[in-house]
């Protein structure tokens, strides 16, 4: 075990030597691709404001989504842990935190030249119980499709799931998340539109929406001058929003860049 540790520790601080020898200005257009072959951890938390039937309300969803690459990035993995907290609305005020259901994705990413892409499945379990879940199994296709011409980096990444098994008391599930992203990279920091559309069809017509706009600002640091961070921070105003829905959300996130030697042996 010790052993082990040792030489986790030796390998993330020798190839994290060879990745604060990159430009940080690659290393942030790296960061802003869903497809690059690199192991990133992010943590991405969401404070959504306006929520209930006054609008006065306050809920919080962190995601913690670990990405990690396999033969050679041909095929990269993400895995999302959901952890909510809504407002408990038999009390005056007060919150629910638990766990979500996780969602996991693959994308096969083939070689490509000017335009990359990636397809694959997308599957949530239903670990986040009565309160924090849908509480079905539920499965769908997933496409990321991007270009990074100079200092831009500009795609977009869409799924649907269907629900085919679960609890039968449970409404069915059929969601769409479609999240577009267009990043312009400065020197120092880079300026970022990354709003996260959904759509619940089983919804009531006037309710399926949620549409965001918004912009944010983003910069990769050096952790010890060595391990990079990706760091970000947006506003979004909700244009469109289900009933008792939220009206805004504050989004900041940090992702830890690791090198994909590590996971080799």
């Amino acid at each position: 075990m010790k052993k082990t540790l040792l030489f986790l520790i030796l390998s993330i601080s020798l190839t994290s030597i060879t990745m604060a020898q990159e430009s940080k200005e690659d290393l942030a257009k790296a960061a802003q691709n869903p497809l690059a072959n690199m192991v990133s951890v992010p943590f991405l938390n969401s404070t959504n404001f306006g929520l209930g039937p006054d609008g006065d309300r306050t809920g919080n969803l962190l995601n913690i989504q670990p990405v990690i690459p396999f033969f050679d990035g041909r095929l990269i993995t993400r895995t999302i842990f959901a952890i909510p907290s809504n407002p408990d609305y038999s009390e005056s005020s007060g919150t629910k935190t638990g766990f979500g259901d996780i969602l996991f994705s693959a994308f096969y990413a083939p070689k490509s030249k000017g335009l990359t892409w990636g397809v694959g499945p997308a599957i949530s379990f239903p670990t986040g119980g009565d309160d924090f879940g849908s509480g079905k199994w539920t499965a769908g296709p997933s496409l990321v499709v991007l270009a990074m011409p100079g200092r831009w980096v500009v795609g977009g990444v869409i799924n649907n799931v269907w629900s085919f098994a679960g609890d039968e008391d449970r409404e069915e599930v059929n969601f769409m998340t479609f999240q577009p992203f267009i990043n312009y990279n400065f020197p120092e920091f880079y300026l970022t539109y990354s709003p996260i559309w959904t759509a619940n069809w089983e919804a009531e017509s006037g309710n399926q929406w949620t549409v965001p706009l918004g912009m944010g600002i983003g910069k990769l640091v050096k952790l010890g001058g060595k391990l990079p961070i990706n760091l970000q921070a947006s506003y979004f105003y909700n244009v469109v929003s289900p009933e008792f829905g939220p009206q805004s959300q504050i989004r900041v996130g940090a992702a830890v860049l690791l090198p994909t030697a590590i996971f080799k042996n």
